[in-house]
């Protein structure tokens, strides 16, 4: 047996209470007390890389729901299956008859969507350049764009937590721009008493919102977007609310309101903006079975797993989750696919028993997921081990200074750019996992994860327990 698979048999046999200190560090009981949660409401395993004797286990044997740690899972089973310089590709047809000299296509212009998470608002304006690289500046009939690759749960945006205009409840879809978001600039005009209100993707909005004086607490608490108003048809963007003077320009990403469209509207604005001509319309079609004209390749996967992990996009990791399946064989790709296959995986890769865990998608938006800290310990010791460990430590946050760890980085003290942590936050979830190297040089996997009512309040108790591992024993 490998060394590698040795010391993952290893990890998953080990009685962790019986090797680790059995109580918190009392910095980690005060913070608790503080937010008024029970020690119960909390599991950790922290241990040094490499070693199936942890140095703390609390409750690591005790399901969980992951939030947004689940994404782990995800990227590290994707990593491993397809590698990370494996790209997605996206073909595109011209077809008919195009004329040189004037620059027509009597004929349609086809992109059929293999899942690529990355054709954001700029990568989608240059595969249209690309295709007026052919020499096209006008279309004499429709843009076809066929997203028949997945066949994702029927599910609308608002269907998890009622807020449909939330970026990160957008649903996957194989031919996926930009997101279905729109990010919204507000930029404050106190000698007008408003901020001036701007889209990235054009979208018509209201110009401008109220200002007041007051401190920035919370600068979208008082804002709200009223899509409900007209579901379903593309109006103006209302934003009721104030916008607080002392918080400065302000950046807010949005789902769109009325996603099955978006595509349409996103990809016909960016062409006649640069220049192209439509005699026809935007419509959604299938492919045709003749060979492509060119094929539109993503960044590589280990650069997607980047933006995943670092920035916990939601939608980026279905659309992976998804084209794993689809890469498998599964063609289209179901959600219930995608689930088996990464259920699996999982159980071949750790020797997780099936009914020992539930992943319920790929990016941890769920109410029903659950793991252990102690299994989620195992990947990551696992993927330590891995020739991939380094495409997936750096993809994680770190501590203090990029993603989602960049807010009030004193919270964190020594542990600032010492520690890999994926973060995961839902109503009554918080948590963080990942890699913490100590002063001493050390470094140690640590998940540690809290579900309650209240959790949100118990994330100190989270930094302290950052903070006592880098301090070391």
């Amino acid at each position: 047996m490998k060394r590698r698979d040795t010391l993952i048999a290893a990890l998953a046999l080990t009685s962790w209470g019986a090797q680790a200190q059995s109580a918190l560090p009392d910095a980690v009981q005060r913070a608790l007390r503080s937010a008024k949660l029970p020690a119960s409401a909390l599991a950790v395993w922290i241990a040094p890389v490499g070693s199936a004797k942890p140095r703390l286990a609390w409750r690591a044997d005790q399901a969980h729901n992951p939030a947004s740690l689940a994404k782990l899972t995800t990227t590290f089973a994707a990593l491993e299956q397809l590698g990370p310089a494996w790209r997605w590709r996206t073909p595109v047809w011209l077809t008919g008859k195009l004329d040189p000299a004037s620059g027509v296509l009597d004929g349609d212009v086809v992109i059929k969507g293999s899942g690529d998470p990355s054709l954001v608002l700029e990568r989608v304006w240059l595969l249209l350049r690309r295709i007026q690289g052919y020499g096209v500046k006008e279309v004499r009939g429709d843009f076809v764009l066929d997203s028949s690759a997945f066949v994702p749960e029927p599910q609308s945006p608002g269907d998890f937590d009622g807020e449909p205009w939330r970026a990160g409840n957008v649903r996957p879809d194989a031919l996926l721009f930009n997101f279905k978001s729109h990010v919204l600039s507000l930029q404050p005009d106190p000698a007008n008493g408003v901020a001036w209100v701007r889209s990235d993707t054009g979208m018509p909005l209201q110009a401008n919102v109220p200002l007041k004086p007051g401190a920035c607490t919370d600068p979208r608490g008082s804002l709200r977007a009223n899509w409900l108003e007209a579901p379903g048809k593309v109006e103006p963007l209302k934003l009721a609310g104030v916008l607080p003077t002392e918080c400065g320009p302000q950046t807010w990403p949005l789902a769109d309101a009325n996603p099955a469209t978006y595509n349409h509207r996103l990809l016909e604005t960016l062409w006649r903006e640069a220049g192209g001509k439509l005699g026809g319309r935007v419509r959604d079609g299938q492919a045709p079975g003749t060979p492509f004209t060119f094929e539109w390749t993503s960044p590589t996967l280990a650069e997607v797993v980047r933006d995943i992990n670092k920035f916990s996009n939601n939608v980026m990791a279905e659309q992976l989750w998804l084209s794993v399946a689809l890469q498998a064989g599964d063609a289209p790709a179901t959600t219930a696919q995608a689930r088996q296959r990464h259920h699996d995986w999982l159980a071949k890769r750790l020797g997780w028993p099936q009914d020992g865990f539930e992943l319920h998608n790929g990016s941890g938006l769920s109410r029903s997921s659950r793991l252990t800290a102690q299994q989620l310990a195992q990947l990551l010791q696992a993927a330590w081990a891995s020739p991939l460990m380094p495409e997936l430590a750096a993809s994680l946050p770190l501590a203090g200074q990029d993603g989602t760890l960049t807010r009030d980085p004193g919270r964190f003290g020594q542990a600032v750019g010492r520690a890999h942590l994926k973060t995961g936050s839902l109503r009554d979830v918080a948590a963080v996992a990942g890699y913490v190297t100590a002063t001493a040089g050390q470094r140690y996997v640590l998940v540690a994860m809290l579900e309650h009512p209240q959790a949100a309040a118990g994330r100190a108790a989270l930094e302290a327990l950052i903070r006592w591992t880098v301090d070391g024993p």
